[in-house]
């Protein structure tokens, strides 16, 4: 069930312009797939599909129904600043900690690009549906991850 959803979701968004993950959810709905947002989330997340202006796009530029073809192929997860573009909203320092708020659904995509990224001055994520907790080894060094995600949620 899952291989046929994600050949569904690459299908639509490679077919036609997708703005939202609720437009798309729908989309899916009426081929059959009921899928809750955070199941969705984690399907857009596996198929590093990202979203830009122009909506959701899959990574090697197809997409939005414009039918381009890109030369070279880039399966590279989404960065951290992408993610976080899509998903989060805020955030705040608590102590040697930095906790992210995103949409709901949003902070699986957040923790795993932050552990995929692998950023030297986290020690570790843990994501539940809407919230992410940063957990960093000291002050400073939270101080540091704290200004890096501000400046990609432009807050």
């Amino acid at each position: 069930m899952k291989l046929e959803r994600h050949n569904a979701i690459r299908n639509l968004v490679s077919s036609s312009l997708i703005y939202s993950q609720d437009e798309l959810r729908r989309k899916l709905r009426r081929r059959g797939f009921a899928v809750t947002q955070a199941t969705l989330s984690r399907d857009l997340h596996e198929l590093h599909l990202f979203k830009g202006p122009t909506g959701y796009s899959v990574p090697n530029g197809n997409g939005n129904g414009n039918g381009a073809q890109a030369t070279e192929v880039d399966d590279r997860p989404p960065s951290v600043a992408d993610v976080l573009n899509t998903f989060g909203m805020r955030s705040r320092q608590a102590m040697n900690q930095v906790v992210i708020a995103t949409v709901m659904g949003g902070a699986q995509p957040v923790a795993a690009a932050l552990d995929y990224e692998g950023w030297p001055e986290v020690v570790g994520t843990i994501a539940g549906d809407d919230t992410v907790l940063v957990i960093c080894p000291d002050l400073r060094l939270a101080a540091d991850v704290q200004a890096r995600i501000r400046k990609m949620l432009s807050e």
